[in-house]
């Protein structure tokens, strides 16, 4: 990708009953607070854009998530991605229409490659961000689905290849072994993948530190980064990380 546009730092809320919640490689959550409140101040914050997962998204919590897209595209004034439970294009009208920018779909894309083209086709790839959970294999990674419950035995180098061709507009890629160790990103699979796309890929799964951010978007190749738990917990703030990236030479928007 092209190195010379902004990378971007984007607060990850995952929604559980309409609260925020953080886990650790996807188990045992804790309350991490109001997502409306946390949105507000992460827009404050200078957060480039933000990601909403609604990680137990059955039919019955959908309307939680959309009362609470409705709040925050009201309140905050960055681009909204939200994800979880999403099966068909009346479900991404209905978020885009409740104040989202972006939706991420992930399970609904692996068991039906074409619902990445026929909504890319309706709303634009722009829309469309093609979330991957992957897991090391010995030799590789595997796509994993149903918030990290089943193992397709797809090859995550390969999925995020025909994700690209189909239309997507964008790769989140989040590391199960690295999610909440926060020991740093898996940068081998980040670059594995942006060399094999050309469209942006979001660093998910393992922000312990600036550093680590700093190398999952320089040495990861990645476009932008994804964190929870350093930012929810205020063990960093976004300025602290744009701060440290800008005087590495990183292009972030101050």
């Amino acid at each position: 990708m092209n190195n010379k546009l902004s990378k971007r730092i984007i607060p990850c809320l995952d929604i559980d009953k309409g609260r925020v919640v953080k886990g650790k490689s996807f188990i045992n959550l804790v309350d991490a607070g109001d997502p409306s409140e946390l949105s507000k101040h992460y827009n404050n914050e200078g957060a480039d854009e933000l990601v909403f997962l609604d990680i137990t998204a059955s039919h019955e919590q959908r309307k939680a998530i959309i009362d609470v897209v409705e709040k925050v595209s009201s309140e905050v004034f960055i681009p909204l991605t939200v994800g979880g439970g999403i099966r068909n294009l009346d479900n991404i009208s209905e978020l885009l229409l409740a104040g989202a920018d972006k939706v991420s779909i992930n399970t609904s894309a692996i068991e039906d490659p074409e619902f990445i083209k026929k909504s890319s086709s309706k709303f634009g790839s722009q829309c469309i961000v093609v979330a991957i959970d992957a897991k090391k294999t010995d030799e590789s990674w595997n796509v994993y689905t149903y918030g990290g419950r089943k193992d397709t035995g797809i090859n995550v180098i390969e999925w995020a290849k025909k994700a690209n061709e189909y239309g997507a507009g964008e790769i989140l890629l989040t590391s199960m072994d690295m999610d909440g160790n926060k020991e740093g990103y898996d940068l081998d699979l980040l670059n594995r993948v942006s060399n094999e796309v050309n469209i942006p890929v979001i660093a998910s799964g393992g922000a312990g530190s600036m550093q680590h951010i700093h190398d999952a978007l320089v040495a990861g190749n990645s476009d932008a980064v994804l964190a929870a738990s350093i930012f929810h917990f205020e063990e960093l703030t976004i300025q602290q990380v744009k701060k440290f990236l800008n005087s590495k030479g990183v292009s972030v928007r101050l």
